[in-house]
């Protein structure tokens, strides 16, 4: 088993705003990428144990694209999700709020295709994607 990944943020928003921007698809689709070339035309978060979540993400151009598909095992509303990615990795997601802003940590298990520095890199690029989006809202 491969170590798991951490990144994080803090977002200048307190847990209930911060939670509805990370869970909505109406906003999950216009923050959910690493980069401006990339977009999430679709996302659909079914948030109940055993619900499935499905991000569309692609780039810009159409040359490549990837739906990231996997179902919920836990929840506690403003202050935890887990879920399981279909090809089984575990994704682990805690809120925390302290005098009005919210950390947001993501624990994943990477996989094997690409090198964990740029799986590391990726996700905490979405997450500081996510973290301006929010700010903004």
């Amino acid at each position: 088993m491969k170590t798991p990944i951490t990144v994080t943020t803090t977002v200048n928003a307190p847990v209930a705003k911060t939670w509805d921007c990370f869970t909505n698809p109406e906003h999950i689709t216009q923050w959910n990428f690493a980069s401006s070339d990339w977009c999430c035309p679709h996302a659909v978060n079914d948030l109940v144990p055993g619900g499935k979540l499905l991000w569309r993400m692609e780039a810009k151009d159409g040359t490549i694209g990837f739906d990231l598909k996997a179902t919920y095992q836990r929840i506690i509303p403003q202050q935890e999700l887990h879920y399981t990615l279909e090809d089984g990795r575990q994704v682990r997601v805690l809120f925390t709020e302290t005098q009005g802003r919210t950390q947001v940590t993501e624990t994943f298990e990477p996989e094997n295709q690409n090198p964990p520095e740029m799986q590391q890199e990726g996700w905490q690029a979405i997450l500081e994607n996510f973290r301006l989006y929010t700010e903004n809202q």
